[in-house]
C-alpha cells in the first residue's frame, strides 16, 4: 500500500529513493471517484519508473476546477483509495490549481499524463523541460471520466 505524504516528507523520500538510484514517475489528478481509467492511468504511469509518486487536488481545487457539488469524496479518502492501489508508492494532496509547483519541487524523471492530452498540450510540459525530466502520455483512451460517471447515475442508466 502507498504512503500518503505530506510536501515535506515526500520531498525527503524522494531524495532517498533517487540516492537509491531509482526514478521517479509522478501521476496527478482530482481522482475523483475513482474509475477504471484512473487505475489504468496509474498503472501505466508506475512503468514509466521505479516509483510512482501521485498528486491529488485538494478539495478547494476540485471544487475550482471541475465546479459547485465537487469533490464527490474528501481529499483524505480520494488519497486513501488511490494509495490502496498497488502501483502507487506515495500519495500527496496539493492545493494549487496546477501541478507545477510541485513538479518544480520535486523534480520527477517523468510526468505522466493520461491520453486527453499530448506532450505538446500538457500545461506543465516548459516545467519538466526546465529540469530535464520527460513528459510521458499513457494509459487507455479517455473513454471513461467521473463526469460521464456522475451523469450515468443521477440517469440510472448502468450500460457502460
Amino acid at each position: 500500500m502507498g504512503e500518503i505524504l505530506s510536501r515535506d516528507q515526500l520531498l525527503a523520500c524522494v531524495a532517498r529513493e533517487r540516492q537509491a538510484g531509482r526514478t521517479i514517475a509522478f501521476a496527478n489528478g482530482c481522482f475523483d471517484l475513482l474509475h477504471v481509467g484512473h487505475v489504468r492511468y496509474l498503472e501505466a504511469s508506475a512503468q514509466e519508473g521505479d516509483v510512482l509518486v501521485v498528486a491529488l487536488n485538494d478539495d478547494g481545487a476540485v471544487k475550482a476546477l471541475k465546479g459547485e457539488g465537487r469533490p464527490i469524496l474528501t481529499a483524505d479518502h480520494r488519497a486513501a483509495l488511490v494509495a490502496a492501489l498497488r502501483c502507487v508508492d506515495y500519495v500527496v494532496i496539493f492545493p494549487e490549481l496546477t501541478v507545477g509547483p510541485l513538479l518544480e519541487a520535486l523534480e520527477p524523471d517523468v510526468h505522466c499524463k493520461g491520453t486527453d492530452y499530448t506532450v505538446d498540450s500538457v500545461p506543465e510540459r516548459a516545467v519538466v523541460q526546465s529540469y530535464g525530466g520527460r513528459t510521458a502520455i499513457v494509459g487507455d483512451p479517455k473513454d471513461h471520466s467521473t463526469r460521464d460517471l456522475l451523469s450515468r447515475i443521477a440517469a440510472g442508466d448502468a450500460s457502460e
